[in-house]
């Protein structure tokens, strides 16, 4: 079983140290087995707002963890505990994934970890980031970062993107989207979206993208332009592409691109279909084509992406 180690500390904003509870605490699906085992670490009982938070037991447990989050703090400004950072390079050093959470960044950046890497935090925070840690590659236009090992989000609502973004890594997407239905949330917004995307998903009948988003979910297989688009929305091209970017933070083809590839992991872990047919049924025409645009955007080639994932994903049929 997968161990998820929550760091807490004096200082912690109580709803990224809850939402990580929420996500990672239970299994909702019934297709992931096993699921993860959370315990809560610190040196002491801690404040989390207003409330109090008995640890499980000592830092020197994120040592030992598969994965160690680093929930947000509300100063940034404070010194981190000496003990934490021991904690947080033990553990780095151990190989475990780190995962920091809002403003959680600023304490993987005093632990050093996040040195020479990509990372994020909280848009009203980034530049302090930014300039206290100048070995950091700090990106304020992104959702999260994910270099591997080491992850950061922005703020709230990218934790829980950041969250799911785990789970789809260890569990496929089929988990992740049971998961992500359980907390009424969109199952999936790319780490590079922007973190200024005011409505990231269209949830009103009347949106200009409303009827459009469905209708092209049903024509995956066939190919589409940005022209077909815009004349299915029934408006210009510069208009469609001015509602794309308020609502997904891209352009019509990265959200289009985004979808077929979405498309092929899930045919990949619930279906026995070679991987021609769903390059086929995904709209990436060749297997080929689709090899070389999965690889570059999952990270794995669709064949090691299907026996990485397949045991966790939806039994075919199910």
């Amino acid at each position: 079983m997968a161990t998820v180690a929550i760091a807490a500390t004096d200082g912690m904003l109580h709803l990224e140290f809850a939402l990580a509870c929420e996500v990672f605490v239970r299994d909702p699906t019934g297709l992931a087995d096993p699921w993860y085992d959370v315990v809560v670490c610190g040196s002491r009982p801690v404040r989390v707002g207003r409330f109090g938070v008995q640890p499980d037991d000592g830092l020197d447990r994120l040592a030992r963890a598969d994965t160690v989050l680093i929930p947000a703090v509300e100063d940034v400004d404070a010194d981190v505990p000496a003990d934490l950072l021991d904690a947080v390079r033990a553990a780095h050093q151990a190989g475990a994934r780190l995962v920091s959470l809002c403003t959680g960044a600023f304490v993987l950046a005093a632990a050093g970890v996040l040195d020479g890497l990509r990372a994020t935090t909280h848009w009203a925070h980034t530049d302090a980031l930014a300039a206290r840690y100048p070995r950091v590659r700090v990106d304020p236009d992104v959702l999260y970062v994910d270099n591997g090992n080491v992850l950061a989000s922005a703020g709230k609502a990218a934790a829980i993107d950041l969250c799911l973004h785990l789970i789809r890594r260890d569990h496929g997407s089929a988990v992740a989207n049971a998961v992500a239905r359980r907390l009424v949330v969109p199952p999936h917004r790319a780490g590079g979206q922007a973190q200024f995307v005011t409505t990231p998903v269209p949830a009103r009948d009347d949106h200009p993208l409303g009827d459009l988003l469905p209708w092209a979910m049903e024509r995956l297989d066939r190919p589409l332009t940005v022209e077909d688009l815009a004349r299915r929305a029934n408006m210009s091209s510069r208009n469609l592409a001015r509602q794309f970017k308020a609502a997904t933070g891209g352009t019509p083809l990265h959200w289009l691109a985004t979808q077929r590839i979405r498309r092929a992991q899930e045919l990949l872990e619930n279906t026995d279909d070679s991987i021609d047919a769903i390059a086929r049924a995904a709209g990436m025409g060749t297997a080929t084509t689709l090899r070389r645009h999965f690889n570059r955007t999952v990270g794995v080639p669709p064949d090691a992406y299907r026996r990485t994932f397949r045991s966790a994903a939806r039994p075919v049929g199910g």
